[in-house]
């Protein structure tokens, strides 16, 4: 059976990788315009519930799940096998260093940078092809604003950025309850 997008989190086998949520990974990959035949590179993948719906989409392509901690690699492997997608390849290693070696990509989704985000830019920028897409998605002021300081210098990028805040209501007895979600900030550039 083939999964749509937005599959529940609840699906997802979890550990102690943070996860990118059912609502910010469907606005993430609508703004990633995801083509059945791209090439996507998920830098920061955690458990991989972002690259296994990339997967999904780019049927016919290949995504590139670049995750730093052991956990999460095998996290992605799982996920990636119980959703029957075999056009993931988890890769552990730090960026950007871990991205020596990959095919240009149509899609570069940045999840999780460990502070070296400004280096990750620079070599993403080497690998994105022209009309590409590249997105980051954020959850400090400090990611935020870095990353639109230097994207918007660049002029062969178009940048769009947006705040997302989800709220879930969860029932508390007879009850309904709000609980939010940290707010997300998503960064979406075209070359």
């Amino acid at each position: 059976m083939k999964q749509g997008l937005g599959i529940p989190d609840s699906e997802f086998i979890r550990g102690n990788i943070p996860m990118t949520k059912q609502e910010i990974r469907i606005l993430t990959l609508a703004k990633a315009g995801i083509n059945a035949t791209d090439t996507i590179i998920d830098i920061g993948a955690g458990t991989g519930s972002l690259s296994i719906e990339a997967a999904l989409l780019a049927e016919q392509g290949k995504v590139f799940a670049i995750e730093r901690e052991t956990e999460g690699i095998e996290l992605i492997k799982t996920n990636a096998a119980k959703f029957k997608v075999n056009n993931v390849e988890a890769i552990l290693g730090i960026a950007p260093e871990a991205l020596d070696g990959l095919p240009a990509a149509d899609v570069i989704l940045i999840g999780g940078s460990g502070g070296r985000l400004p280096d990750i830019l620079a070599y993403a920028d080497t690998l994105l092809k022209p009309g590409g897409r590249l997105v980051i998605t954020a959850v400090t002021v400090e990611t935020l604003s870095t990353a639109l300081e230097i994207m918007r210098e660049r002029k062969e990028y178009s940048v769009d950025a947006c705040c997302v805040q989800v709220t879930k209501i969860q029932a508390v007895g007879a009850s309904n309850m709000f609980k939010a979600l940290n707010p997300i900030y998503i960064i979406a550039c075209s070359k």
